[in-house]
């Protein structure tokens, strides 16, 4: 597919300024929807300005009204942190933003998934019938979603990680590069789960976990003295 720049394209604005921008620029490029104006990021103000994967970075969120101006009503997130896609997500959509969706040409997603706005799908990504993915999702290089899944919001399902079929992951969990979790899991909301890790019982919400077999060991809550 080419990736030429079609000038009616609507106008979009990445959020971020990382690697994981690179990817999801290169997506867009690929996919020829929308064309790229620059790139937001909000926590390095040293980057205003300068040109990173030959785009600018053009400010934070002090440049929302600015982009307005200049006709760009879509956004996409491209940044790691789940809970911190949550957040952007929810404040740029009380702005009025709308959000752009990034799979790749070359990640498989049979007819009937439904993937939520603003989720990006990386090269060599499998996504199986009956599967649902939430909106502001990765689902990362080389991932394997099997049949009828359930993956909530701003969840990462990292690099080579395998899903067997019916798991159910919550909202803004991260699962770690090459983890694999058994058919008719339940993961919770807000956990992590370690790279390698292989998970054969139910993980709950707000831990950590991770081993073979994967294995509970701590909470993400804060203990206040503790």
């Amino acid at each position: 597919m080419s990736g030429g720049v079609n000038p009616k394209n609507p106008k979009l604005a990445i959020w971020g300024a990382s690697g994981h921008a690179l990817v999801v620029a290169d997506i867009l490029r690929l996919c020829g929807t929308y064309e790229i104006i620059g790139l937001l990021d909000d926590g390095n103000p040293g980057l205003y300005g300068k040109c990173k994967y030959g785009y600018s970075v053009i400010g934070g969120r002090d440049k929302l009204e600015w982009l307005t101006s200049k006709d760009v009503s879509h956004l996409i997130l491209a940044f790691g942190d789940c809970a911190g896609r949550a957040e952007v997500a929810k404040y740029l959509e009380d702005k009025g933003f709308s959000f752009a969706s990034a799979i790749h040409p070359k990640a498989i997603v049979a007819s009937d998934v439904e993937i939520g706005e603003g989720t990006v799908v990386a090269a060599g990504a499998i996504i199986n019938p009956g599967a649902r993915i939430g909106r502001h999702c990765i689902v990362n290089v080389g991932a394997t979603v099997d049949h009828e899944c359930v993956i909530g919001d701003a969840v990462h399902v990292g690099p080579g990680v395998h899903l067997g079929g019916l798991v159910e992951v919550g909202n803004t969990t991260w699962l770690g590069i090459g983890c694999t979790v058994r058919d008719r899991i339940r993961i919770g909301a807000r956990s992590v789960i370690g790279a390698g890790a292989v998970i054969v019982k139910d993980v709950g919400d707000d831990v950590v976990a991770y081993g073979v077999p994967g294995r509970v060991i701590r909470s993400t809550r804060s203990s206040g003295g503790s």
